[in-house]
């Protein structure tokens, strides 16, 4: 049977535009909690966050933004960055999101290639000094087509609202009258590993359906109450958490502006959360606080939760099931996919046996069609053997902005977006990620996919995360180098070890020839292991040529 797959057409997609989708749910649940910053202890109804929404998209219309103009968001997670999300959407302006970890370079280049008009920005965070960069941005030619900055935390905001004020009453609605479900809303930028990112040009259509039936597909539902420590920049942040949330009626919670652990399983018992979102790297460190003799152990209460996604990147057999024995989310998914594709493509059931959802990314998404290619034929191979992952339907991205020639690379004539993701889809239709085509590693004309090695070696009691990459040799073309994280404790690693445990187990040619035990690996804002730097690593810090 060949590896392709057709999902579901229930339930029926949402042909709306976000603004209409939020004012049903208000309409529906007015007093109901709708969002909930435990850093500030703010809270809104979805009749208060509804009222927030208009005076923000009230005041950018004020500021003579127009249809499909672009506004910029450069912030950690805050409820202005929640608030500006429906807030442009309502107005039909194009929301750009600027990754928290850039710097001016990385923003002079966003600023100038989507063309942004408007930059709502955080004024410092953490070792970030927006102010200071955007500073430097002004008056430069890089600055492009930028008028105006509005600082989130200052008198800018206010002054934001305020310029909705002289407008006429209907001067929203008839804004919103002009919105399609297809209309562009949203450029998310991919952090590509060479070259300048990519800004993948999402529509209302896009991202509502996405955060809809992602959720749907964890039976989310207004009583829930969503925890959210993922970034609101990203795909997982701002449309598997926030639309996924008002589209369902669900409580949006903001534990902390960035990633904490211990401040997210506070948050997690103080507000009572059903569901907990985060990447594999998020999960592990929650769960290094609730083991037995962990410094949280006494203190988080999690029993309130239920359900989650763990997802942005291969997760972990071995943490997944912790997620269900130890942290009582029994209904646990994991859901695959890329900001390309709005994100989600597969995602596991409530209903899947405990193997299927602690083994593989899921099966296709509703709506969605997926196969698998021989990379170099484009023919559809066999259910069993790898190939590129493809995906095509509603949620495939209207294309990069202002690039043609990528887009025309990354999603072929018949509308299929081509992920670079190796996958292998079983005789059930469930699929697993096996590795990055440019992850793959070819050790003497073996073809090695790190994440089966990484999934053996996280069986090891002493490895709390593992990944592995190639290195260059002499010999074989390449060769595998491990990078250990260890738990608290255990005894140190070494090849030998390592050699020692996996004989017998895995092929000898599977087996990594090096180990480096580390306290971190090299990340991305959101949580992403970034193995084009390990790789570069690994050779400088074994001597070895590149």
């Amino acid at each position: 049977m060949e590896s392709y797959a057709r999902g579901e057409t229930e339930p029926a997609l949402l042909e709306q535009t976000i603004g209409a989708n939020l004012e049903e749910t208000v309409a529906r649940d007015p007093d109901g909690d709708a969002l909930v910053e435990v850093a500030s202890d703010r809270r809104w109804t979805w009749r208060e966050l509804d009222d927030a929404v208009n005076e923000v998209a009230r005041g950018l219309i004020g500021l003579g933004l127009a249809k499909g103009d672009r506004v910029g968001i450069w912030a950690p997670n805050c409820a202005e960055w929640t608030i500006a999300q429906y807030a442009t959407a309502k107005a039909g302006i194009v929301l750009v999101n600027l990754n928290p970890a850039y710097r001016t370079h990385e923003l002079a280049y966003v600023v100038d290639q989507s063309g942004m008009r408007v930059l709502l920005s955080a004024t410092s965070f953490k070792t970030s000094d927006y102010r200071g960069m955007v500073e430097q941005l002004l008056g430069t030619r890089e600055a492009g087509a930028l008028e105006r900055v509005i600082y989130l935390d200052g008198p800018d905001w206010a002054e934001l609202i305020d310029a909705g004020g002289e407008l006429p009453e209907d001067a929203l609605a008839d804004r919103g009258a002009t919105l399609r479900p297809e209309d562009a809303i949203n450029i998310q930028y991919t952090s590509g590993t060479t070259g300048f990112p990519k800004g993948a040009t999402l529509s209302h259509r896009n991202i509502l359906n996405n955060g809809y039936m992602t959720t749907e597909t964890i039976r989310l539902t207004g009583a829930d109450r969503l925890c959210i420590p993922v970034p609101f920049y990203h795909c997982f942040g701002m449309v598997m958490a926030n639309l996924g949330c008002t589209s369902h009626g669900a409580t949006m919670v903001i534990p902390a502006p960035a990633f904490d652990p211990a401040a997210t399983l506070q948050a997690v018992q103080d507000e009572r959360c059903t569901v907990l979102y985060g990447v594999p790297t998020m999960f592990i460190a929650m769960q290094a606080l609730l083991l037995p003799d962990g410094p949280g152990s006494a203190t988080y209460d999690v029993s309130s939760l239920r359900s989650g996604i763990m997802a942005g990147s291969i997760c972990p057999v071995e943490v997944m099931k912790r997620c269900v024995n130890d942290m009582h989310m029994s209904e646990v998914s994991i859901a695959y996919g890329m900001t390309e594709t709005s994100p989600v493509s597969c995602q596991t059931r409530v209903e899947d046996d405990l193997e299927r959802r602690t083994a593989t990314i899921g099966r296709v998404h509703p709506h969605v069609e997926i196969k698998v290619i021989d990379p170099v034929t484009g023919h559809t191979v066999e259910r069993g053997e790898p190939g590129e992952f493809c995906t095509r339907g509603y949620s495939v991205m209207l294309g990069y902005w202002s690039d043609p020639a990528k887009t025309a690379e990354a999603i072929d004539a018949d509308g299929w977006m081509h992920t670079g993701d190796l996958a292998v889809m079983r005789e059930d239709g469930y699929c697993n990620i096996v590795g990055r085509i440019k992850d793959m590693v070819i050790r003497g004309g073996e073809n090695i996919y790190p994440r089966e090695i990484e999934e053996f070696l996280y069986t090891h009691p002493d490895v709390e995360d593992v990944q592995v990459v190639g290195v260059p040799d002499e010999r074989y073309g390449e060769e595998l180098c491990a990078w250990v994280r260890l738990r608290a404790g255990a005894a140190r690693l070494d090849a030998d070890a390592v050699r020692e445990f996996a004989t017998g187990k895995l092929a000898s040619y599977k087996i990594p020839r090096y180990v480096l035990i580390v306290e971190e690996f090299p990340m991305t804002v959101t949580g992403k292991v970034r193995k084009v730097e390990m790789r570069e690593r690994s050779a400088q810090l074994l001597g070895i040529g590149s």
